[in-house]
């Protein structure tokens, strides 16, 4: 049984390129940076979960929720093969339990917030937002976006980005844990427009700071689809 099995809804993607020695403490026993065309990206993301279930339960009040992660990209060779797979910086949700467990059974670093969300449809186009709050306020990102999806180019930026299937989290300095994320490849909407206003430096620290005064290289909104969150093992 998957320990996770929920959809994941409408996620917002600002990538923002980085010199990869800002990650190396960040990067877990056993990987690697995964770089595209030689370039390292972190990812804000912001999504719904929706219809979630624990394993094969649904909880009262933990069913549907939003989300908000910085996350980069690793890979790590086994076999002769390479998995590529995400690391999470942190990721934000609404609901402590949540946060409990995610922090105890998988040692991620998930921190709860007040949070919300905005969809809205019209015949032109489409608008996704998404809001956390900390001490200093409401931090926000959004999305004007075409109305009909379209399939990812292959061998594409957004291929690299969507198409990791692998999470990993560092434990300490010989192990870290590796679970598997299974979901089919989603569809994009083209973006028209965006904005971006977050504190960076209050949600992720003084070393991520400078993103606030940075521009996206690129940002996606994929549909999304179904997923599983497979159980945990640990690379040792």
């Amino acid at each position: 049984m998957s320990f996770l099995v929920a959809e994941w809804r409408k996620l917002a993607i600002f990538n923002y390129e980085i010199d990869p020695k800002l990650l190396e403490k960040y990067v877990p026993y056993g990987t690697e940076l995964d770089l595209w065309e030689g370039k390292c990206y972190v990812s804000l993301i912001g999504f719904m979960f929706l219809n979630t279930k624990l394993l094969g339960l649904k909880i009262p009040y933990h069913t549907d929720f939003e989300e908000v992660n910085l996350r980069f990209y690793v890979k790590r060779k086994e076999n002769g093969a390479w998995k590529r797979g995400v690391v999470f910086i942190k990721e934000i949700v609404p609901k402590p339990a949540l946060t409990f467990v995610a922090n105890t059974v998988y040692k991620e670093n998930y921190e709860t917030m007040e949070m919300r969300h905005n969809w809205q449809e019209s015949e032109e186009n489409r608008k996704v937002a998404y809001q956390w709050r900390k001490q200093n306020g409401w931090n926000s990102i959004a999305i004007i976006a075409e109305k009909e999806a379209k399939e990812i180019i292959e061998d594409s930026k957004t291929e690299f980005i969507t198409e990791h299937y692998w999470g990993y989290a560092h434990i300490n300095e010989k192990s870290s844990n590796e679970y598997e994320v299974t979901h089919p490849k989603w569809k994009t909407y083209d973006v028209l427009n965006y904005k971006v206003d977050v504190d960076f430096e209050e949600i992720y620290g003084e070393e991520f700071s400078f993103l606030s005064q940075q521009e996206p290289a690129s940002v996606m909104l994929a549909e999304g689809s179904e997923i599983t969150v497979e159980n945990k093992t640990k690379i040792k």
